[in-house]
């Protein structure tokens, strides 16, 4: 699965920015699709998922009840809507695809897009 990362940018503190990622690939329909985000010399850490039908999804705790992850299957797109963003948001922000069903682990996904940059000012 090939993936691109798009949306990032900077805002100020409580403002909300939308996330996209365009997937292409013969299972893409059927992957589980996650997004990431890394600091400067932190682990990739985990931010949300949701299967392949789009019925089951999975938030970080330090995102639950502020983002929402979503998907289009025919359009081939994942979405990430963050709002009420945080100066502790700012990061590089991956989606990512795994085969299979849920996992937090970003070891165990296979495909990453290229990261999109989000700034939060405070």
């Amino acid at each position: 699965v090939q993936l691109q990362a798009s949306g990032g940018g900077e805002v100020q503190a409580g403002g909300s920015l939308r996330l996209s990622c365009t997937a292409s690939g013969r299972t893409v329909s059927r992957s589980f699709m996650g997004w990431f985000r890394q600091t400067p010399g932190k682990e990739r850490e985990f931010v949300a998922a949701v299967s392949w039908r789009g019925d089951s999804t999975s938030f970080g705790d330090s995102v639950k009840g502020r983002f929402t992850i979503s998907r289009d299957n025919a359009k081939n797109m994942v979405y990430l809507q963050m709002n009420s963003l945080k100066p502790e948001d700012t990061a590089v922000y991956y989606c990512a695809a795994k085969a299979g069903g849920y996992s937090g682990s970003y070891s165990r996904y296979d495909d990453w897009g290229q990261g999109t940059q989000v700034t939060v000012s405070s």
